[in-house]
């Protein structure tokens, strides 16, 4: 029972491995994006190499002793698929994003599956005020145009403040920003339902609170946009 069981669970490492890889070369085989001409391999090949590893183990522990090498190559392959997928989405809507922001003081950088762009408040909001100033507006309209064709990502839209003034006072006002910023990207076209704001005070600096120009870093609003299930 023992060496049957061994056995069995070395095919199924073999399959795992062997679809890991299959997915590797598979996904590697496209190298250019074509929507964007950009070299896009080393994240669709992380995303579905990834994928195929979570999918083969899904697929064994969901199958009999009989059929868990089969399961294993299944589930790798669809967890390959789905993994790529997200990556390559992701990617076009990023360089999109970069491309429609160039030049407007907004950021875009990547963090895994997720686009995070941020806006210093420099560019969208007075001081202590909480009215959009007009570049802001033509960078978020410009943010709504990409969104509205990549509509399988979730917006998640976060407002900060530096440490200046009583910590209710800035929670206060990074909420009111953040849902400036959301209620303008829904005006714009954005589902509602994709849009969430919050307000996070003078948590999460990314600047020193101790000088002028560390707080002006630290006051901003941050849309994260995260893959959606479906």
């Amino acid at each position: 029972m023992q060496q049957y069981t061994s056995s069995n669970s070395r095919k199924w490492v073999r399959a795992i491995l062997l679809s890991s890889i299959t997915a590797m070369v598979a996904t590697g085989c496209t190298t250019v994006n074509p929507y964007t001409r950009e070299d896009q391999t080393a994240k669709s090949t992380s995303g579905a190499l990834i994928g195929a590893v979570a999918g083969a183990a899904i697929g064994v522990a969901s199958s009999s002793k009989s059929d868990r090498g089969k399961g294993a190559l299944i589930g790798a392959a669809s967890g390959a698929a789905l993994g790529g997928g997200i990556g390559y989405y992701m990617d076009v809507q990023e360089t999109k994003l970069r491309q429609q922001l160039e030049s407007t003081g907004i950021s875009v950088t990547r963090n895994g599956d997720q686009i995070v762009l941020n806006m210093p408040n420099a560019i969208t909001f007075g001081v202590d005020q909480s009215n959009l100033s007009k570049q802001a507006m033509d960078a978020l309209h410009n943010v709504a145009l990409v969104v509205n064709e990549y509509d399988k990502t979730q917006l998640n839209i976060y407002g900060f403040t530096d440490s200046t003034g009583s910590e209710s006072y800035n929670l206060r006002l990074s909420q009111v920003r953040a849902s400036e910023v959301s209620n303008y990207l829904v005006r714009s076209g954005v589902a509602a339902k994709r849009v969430l704001a919050k307000g996070m005070g003078e948590a999460h600096p990314i600047a020193s609170n101790a000088n002028e120009q560390g707080r002006s870093q630290n006051r901003r609003v941050e849309i994260v946009l995260s893959p959606t299930a479906s």
